[in-house]
C-alpha cells in the first residue's frame, strides 16, 4: 500500500508546521495508522534551515503532550513529486508554493491548500504567524491547528480509507 503523504508548510518552518507536523503525528499514532502515512514539514524562507523549532511553540506543544521534534528545512522542487498533500499555513505561503510547484513539471500529483480549508470550528481564513506575538498565541495556533488537522484527518478518511 502506498503511503498518504503529507508535508506541512509555514514561513520559517519553526512555529506553525512543525507544531501541524507534530499534531498530525500524534493523530494518527492515536488512530495506530501511522505506518501509512509521510509526514514533513518545511518553510517558504531559509532563515530557520537546519533548527529546531521556536522554543515557546515547543513548550505550549508539551503541555498538550505533543512532541515537536522536527528541524526547520526548506521546500523544494522535490517535495512536489514526493507529497500528495503539501499544507500551508497562510495566504503568502500558499502563492509562494504555489508559485514554486508552477513552474515544476510533473508536480500534477501534489495537491496544494490552504489548512484552513479543513477548519471546523475555528472560522479564521490562515494560521497567525505567533513567532512576534506573546506565549498565548501559540496556544491559540495550537488550537486552530487541532481544529483543522481533524477536519483534514477527515478529509483523508473519506477519500483515502
Amino acid at each position: 500500500m502506498k503511503k498518504i503523504s503529507v508535508l506541512f508548510v509555514c514561513l520559517g518552518n519553526i512555529c506553525r508546521s512543525p507544531a501541524a507536523e507534530a499534531l498530525f503525528i500524534k493523530k494518527i499514532k492515536e488512530k495506530q495508522i501511522e505506518d501509512r502515512f509521510l509526514v514533513d514539514s518545511a518553510g517558504t524562507g531559509s532563515w530557520h534551515v537546519g533548527k529546531k523549532s521556536d522554543l515557546r511553540m515547543r513548550l505550549a506543544a508539551k503541555n498538550r503532550k505533543i512532541d515537536i521534534t522536527s528541524i526547520a528545512r526548506q521546500i523544494n522542487k522535490n517535495d512536489f513529486q514526493k507529497f500528495n498533500y503539501i499544507l500551508t499555513m497562510d495566504d503568502s505561503n500558499y502563492k509562494n508554493v504555489m508559485s514554486l510547484k508552477n513552474r515544476e513539471p510533473y508536480s500534477d500529483n501534489c495537491e496544494v491548500r490552504k489548512i484552513q480549508e479543513y477548519a471546523n470550528s475555528f472560522h479564521e481564513k490562515e494560521v497567525p504567524d505567533p513567532y512576534f506575538g506573546g506565549e498565548e498565541g501559540f496556544d491559540y495556533v495550537l488550537d486552530i491547528l487541532t481544529d483543522s488537522i481533524s477536519g483534514f484527518l477527515d478529509h483523508i478518511f473519506k477519500n483515502h480509507f
